[in-house]
């Protein structure tokens, strides 16, 4: 890439964590993780403008961000376009609901 080339991924982040930004500070209920929401979406705002981030970075604030906002059903959307900018890194982690190798516990 050039320096004028934008990663496609990277800018659909870009947008789609804007716009929820946008959402949730036009949102005029509180919710208790209201606050770990914001923190997690600057904190992917932040990893979109240091260019290509790392994956497992953004899985686990959008876990976070799904934990705070997942039953604000106004947000919804919103949060929607962000798991799918973040899908768009990478596929989800293999054996989801398996045992690892090492076995449990």
């Amino acid at each position: 890439m050039t320096g004028s080339e934008e990663d496609s991924r990277v800018a659909g982040l870009r947008a789609a964590v804007s716009r929820l930004r946008r959402e949730l500070a036009a949102h005029p209920a509180e919710f208790p993780d209201r606050a770990v929401a914001e923190d997690e979406l600057a904190a992917l705002a932040a990893m979109a403008n240091g260019g290509t981030p790392e994956i497992s970075r953004l899985r686990r604030s959008l876990l976070l961000i799904a934990g705070a906002i997942g039953s604000v059903s106004a947000l919804a959307r919103g949060l929607s376009e962000v798991r799918d900018a973040v899908d768009r890194f990478g596929e989800p982690p293999r054996g989801r609901g398996q045992e690892s190798p090492r076995g449990r516990g």
